[in-house]
């Protein structure tokens, strides 16, 4: 689900019994929790920047600025690729990505948008503020219509009388007695049963992907697809896939899985026969957008019953590893970040966000602090679906100079490691060797952290191993 909450200058809640809290209360009126203590959320300093609205990098940052390909004016013409010293390049939209050592004074002010530049009271063009008001917890209630009679307690059923289902039925994972009906609950004690994307996970050698429906949430809205193919000389091509739905819109979770199954597919179809990486990543996200778009068309009857109803949509970011090139692919605020084996070196952000916050620093209308400090901050501007604005698919091509891991993760992750160094230090430092391991980690503490969001991350050691080629 798309981060669009503001960013809280004041706790509301304490954090040790979620008691809500008045303005200037310096204690927990029911724990006598210390709320002084509560450390402030870090600002996130990307090391990379594809719009030149970061800070200058510091001197140990500048070393892993690695170079950007160009988008090759067709598949047949692969991109050039660079030496570490160079880091001009050309995203997939044309547009010059900044040197880092372009002052602040000089930011690029954003390519000509229907949207414009707001003042930073006006609400830009294309940005979704409709995000519907969602409670903490989602009390589960028995299903209509459950049978009669006295319901067997799970704390003191004689579970070894259980009888076995017939075949086609599940039984209760809860009171381990009753039927599990159609609409997933039991028929005994009324208990919800897992559905099956409330957690997921997946490894394929040289990725995995983790995927959970955290804490505070009905339903995962999340999706993800990894895969691994050959490129035409024979070298492996390793695929990360994640989606995140956008929950003010209709069907969220449909389209997450839509857009990255669709964007899967497309690269995995497009590698084999030659395409670049950087070009396929592209052609793949427009594919990903047709999916979704497609989930858009609704029966006239439905329609009559739910005019209110919005387009499904759903953000986007994908990664492509090979033996020599990083490619990293977006739309939205979901993220990609690099994590090098050797952690005396610095890790970097592949990715800029499609946010309100984004789009007025780089307009220079609000410094970072300000920008992140508005509650409209994590208000996306960027999206697929049939109501986007206008779709501006991004894309970078990189080429390492030394073994990582890249992670691509949804905002429920970033969240709690939104800077690249925070995300370099819940890392495992055998992440390579053992990318679902990580993936499980990189999960667990998100929910440790609080679980507001679903949370969904991949790991993708790079350079792709030579055992990691093959169809998937």
């Amino acid at each position: 689900m798309m981060s669009q909450m503001p960013q809280p200058t004041a706790l509301s809640r304490c954090p040790s019994c979620e008691e809500p809290l008045e303005a200037g209360d310096r204690f927990c009126g029911a724990c006598g929790y210390d709320l002084s203590a509560v450390p402030a959320p870090p600002q996130d300093h990307p090391t990379i920047t594809m719009n030149g609205s970061s800070p200058r990098p510091s001197e140990a940052a500048a070393s892993l600025d690695w170079p950007l390909a160009p988008e090759p004016a067709s598949s047949d013409t692969p991109a050039p690729v660079h030496r570490a010293a160079d880091i001009r390049g050309l995203d997939s939209g044309g547009s010059e990505l900044p040197h880092p050592d372009t002052e602040s004074a000089g930011v690029q002010q954003p390519s000509e948008h229907p949207s414009g530049a707001q003042p930073s009271g006006a609400q830009p063009s294309g940005v979704r503020f409709d995000r519907r008001p969602e409670p903490d917890e989602y009390p589960l209630a028995p299903p209509a219509g459950a049978p009669a009679g006295p319901v067997v307690d799970p704390r003191t059923a004689d579970l070894g009388a259980s009888v076995t289902p017939p075949a086609g039925t599940k039984l209760c994972v809860a009171c381990r007695s009753g039927h599990v009906d159609s609409d997933g609950y039991c028929e005994n004690c009324g208990h919800a049963q897992p559905r099956e994307r409330d957690h997921m996970e997946q490894e394929l050698g040289a990725v995995a992907a983790v995927s959970d429906r955290g804490l505070r949430h009905h339903r995962n809205e999340d999706a993800f697809a990894i895969s691994s193919t050959a490129l035409p000389d024979g070298s492996p091509a390793v695929v990360a896939i994640v989606c995140d739905g956008v929950s003010s819109a209709t069907r969220p979770d449909e389209a997450s899985l839509a857009a990255s199954r669709a964007a899967n597919e497309a690269l995995l179809a497009a590698l084999p026969l030659g395409t670049h990486p950087q070009q396929a990543m592209h052609e793949a996200i427009l594919a990903a957008a047709e999916a979704v778009n497609a989930l858009a068309e609704a029966p006239p009857a439905h329609e009559e019953h739910a005019p209110h109803q919005n387009a499904p949509a759903c953000t986007l970011v994908g990664a492509v590893v090979t033996p020599t090139l990083l490619i990293v692919g977006w739309v939205g605020d979901s993220r990609a970040y690099w994590v090098p084996v050797d952690r005396a070196t610095p890790p970097a952000r592949l990715t800029e966000d499609d946010s309100w916050a984004a789009q007025m620093v780089a307009a220079g209308l609000m410094s970072e602090a300000q920008a992140y400090a508005d509650e409209r901050a994590h208000a996306i501007t960027g999206w697929l679906g049939a109501d986007a604005y206008e779709l501006e698919p991004h894309t970078a091509s990189f080429k390492p100079d030394r073994p990582g891991v890249v992670v691509v993760c949804t905002d429920g992750l970033w969240n709690y490691a939104e800077a690249a160094e925070e995300m370099a230090e819940v890392v495992p430092l055998d992440a390579a060797e053992r990318p679902l391991h990580s993936a499980q980690v990189l999960v667990g503490h998100a929910l440790d952290g609080g679980g507001h969001d679903n949370v969904t991350v991949a790991v993708v050691p790079f350079p792709a191993p030579p055992q990691g080629a093959g169809s998937a």
